[in-house]
């Protein structure tokens, strides 16, 4: 399936990332959806007076896209950088950075930091300490999987993509400057009710959660006490093989599950006895997918050795092709 170019889809109902940052707006019928987050993209009709409302007189109206620029700007400004930290798996500097990690673009991978359920996700931190200073559990895979997912995104879109991902701490409040959101092993998670808040008000102005790798009913039962602190009056549903997110760019009717890398060692697919794979979510309330839940299937690990000689073609294609669909879909509802 040939994919449209991002910024030209129309969306009833669009929202225009301004250096990273949610502005939630209505658009006119037929007009093209703004990605890219930069004061020439501004639609110009944004300045001035439109049909049936108060005339602003030129001079004012140009004032007035002059102070927005300037606060954008401003904006912009305390938006935390770039940092790294230890993994789980791999060490600051053994995953070396693309020579473009500093370019601004349109399109960040954001991977969730979060303090893990007390006796799943190794504790606090191996070696101790705390997970807000990384090598805790949400650094599985991290960061080869993002890397290797964002070069992915360049070669398969036409979205601008930062060559390395962020990772983002809900105490901080730094998630509005990353509308997509990426957790791994979710079901070794255990938000704050601070943290679960700051997620819902996120999601709630448009923003898009996606959920992987957390398996079995321990791993579910873990996620949901957190995600019922998120949402505790909307239900998860299994999402069905019609839905948009499952045709944005590629048609993934027939998905299965997404065998890790140590499931593939095994000679098996699963990571726990039949245990099958779900494609669930949360909807708000004009039918937008905010939370997107991959749950026995570990897609992080799918981008992360796709490189590997070893590791089978048939998951590597189903998990970026999944990922691919589940940015567009972010970017375009």
């Amino acid at each position: 399936m040939q994919m449209e170019n991002p910024r030209a889809i129309n969306t009833g109902s669009t929202r225009v990332f301004f250096m990273g940052r949610i502005i939630s707006r209505a658009s006119k019928k037929g007009r093209p959806s703004r990605f890219k987050g930069f004061a020439k993209d501004l639609p110009v009709w944004q300045c001035y007076a439109h049909e049936g409302r108060r005339k602003v007189s030129s001079g004012k109206a140009l004032g007035l896209c002059g102070a927005a620029v300037a606060a954008l700007g401003t904006l912009y400004g305390f938006q935390i950088p770039f940092r790294e930290f230890n993994g789980v798996e791999y060490r600051i500097g053994e995953i070396p950075r693309p020579v473009d990690w500093m370019e601004r673009t349109e399109w960040t991978f954001a991977r969730l930091m979060y303090p893990p359920a007390y006796g799943r996700g190794y504790g606090y931190r191996y070696g101790g300490g705390l997970w807000t200073e990384g090598f805790s559990i949400w650094t599985q895979d991290y960061p080869r999987a993002d890397r290797h997912f964002v070069q992915a995104m360049r070669r398969l879109t036409r979205i601008h993509v930062r060559s390395v991902e962020q990772p983002v701490n809900l105490d901080e409040g730094g998630q509005y400057d990353w509308p997509w959101l990426y957790a791994v092993q979710a079901g070794s998670w255990r938000l704050t009710d601070r943290q679960a808040s700051a997620l819902r008000e996120f999601l709630l102005r448009g923003g898009f959660f996606m959920c992987d790798d957390f398996w079995g009913d321990e791993g579910w039962q873990t996620f949901v006490e957190s995600m019922q602190r998120v949402f505790p009056d909307r239900p998860i549903v299994e999402l069905e093989n019609a839905d948009q997110i499952f045709h944005t760019v590629y048609d993934l009717d027939d998905r299965y599950q997404v065998a890790s890398e140590g499931s593939v060692m095994r000679g098996r697919t699963d990571k726990c006895e039949g245990c099958r794979d779900h494609w669930r979510g949360i909807y708000d309330d004009r039918g937008r997918l905010m939370v997107a839940m991959t749950f026995n299937s570990d897609v992080g690990d799918s981008w992360e050795w796709a490189d590997a000689p070893y590791y089978p073609e048939k998951y590597a294609a189903l998990g970026i092709r999944i990922g691919v669909n589940y940015v567009v879909y972010a970017m375009t509802h």
